[in-house]
This record gives C-alpha cells, sequence and structure tokens, in this order.
C-alpha cells in the first residue's frame, strides 16, 4: 500500500472516528436537553408531551394554591399574552410567590397542564447579595 493510501485510510478512519463522537454526544445531550418555553409559545405550538422542559414566566397573581396534602401547590404562570396551570410537589424555594418571575422544569400533560419537578424562583435583576452590598456600600465608590 503506497503512502498515499495509507494518508487517505487514516484520514478516512480519523473522519468516522469523530463523526461517531459527534453523534453520541448529540445524542447524550438530547436526553439531558431541557427547552425552554414561554406560555405563549405553547399556546401556539405545544411541545411534545412527556419531554423536559422548562416553563418560564410569571406566577399569576392570586393563583397560588396549596392542596391539602401539604407538599403540592397549583399555580398559574402567565406571560401576559397566555397561562399555564402548573403544579408542583416538594419544597417551593423562598423567594416563589405572586407576582414574581418562575422557572419550572417538568413536563406537558396530554391535558395542557404542566407537571413541575423543580421550581427556579427568579429576583429582579437589581438584586445584589447582602454581603456584596455592604461591601461596596462600605468602598462608598459604587451604588448598592
Amino acid at each position: 500500500m503506497k503512502a498515499k493510501h495509507q494518508r487517505l485510510l487514516l484520514a478516512g478512519l480519523g473522519l468516522v472516528a469523530v463523526m461517531g463522537a459527534s453523534g453520541l454526544a448529540l445524542s447524550a445531550l438530547q436526553d439531558e436537553a431541557a427547552f425552554f418555553y414561554a406560555p405563549a409559545d405553547v399556546a401556539g405550538k405545544p411541545p411534545p408531551v412527556g419531554r423536559a422542559v422548562r416553563l418560564g414566566g410569571m406566577v399569576a397573581a392570586g393563583s397560588i394554591k396549596p392542596q391539602p396534602d401539604g407538599v403540592s401547590i397549583n399555580f398559574v404562570v402567565t406571560d401576559g399574552k397566555a397561562t399555564v396551570p402548573v403544579r408542583f410537589s416538594g419544597i417551593a424555594p423562598d423567594l416563589f410567590k405572586e407576582d414574581s418571575g418562575v422557572v419550572a422544569e417538568g413536563m406537558f400533560q396530554p391535558d395542557g397542564s404542566f407537571t413541575a419537578t423543580n421550581l427556579l424562583a427568579k429576583h429582579d435583576e437589581r438584586y445584589m447579595p447582602p454581603e456584596m452590598a455592604g461591601k461596596m456600600a462600605a468602598a462608598e465608590t459604587l451604588e448598592p
């Protein structure tokens, strides 16, 4: 076998190896990736039932309803254009409240509701940890 053919064979094997590794990585990411949806996105084209997704928006005022079991809550996520009812079982974050931002991780159900397995409460962009605010005030150079 000539040297030219050996280089072509090695380049071909390298290309096949890279394509195989890319395919495996994409396959693994597809199982773990959670796409982000807003309620208006869901109203237009709902995601597949049973697929892990993230739903983000604001908790609608007056929508938080604790359930009799003591660990489940029902609430509504809205973006001002559409709403999605959400059910969550577990301990809600301290920042979770009405009229605040939330990102719920979970799955859509066949009836269009969302079952959350994890809640991430969002705070506004002006939030600063108290320790950092104290340091900035002590420096007297930056506004907290």
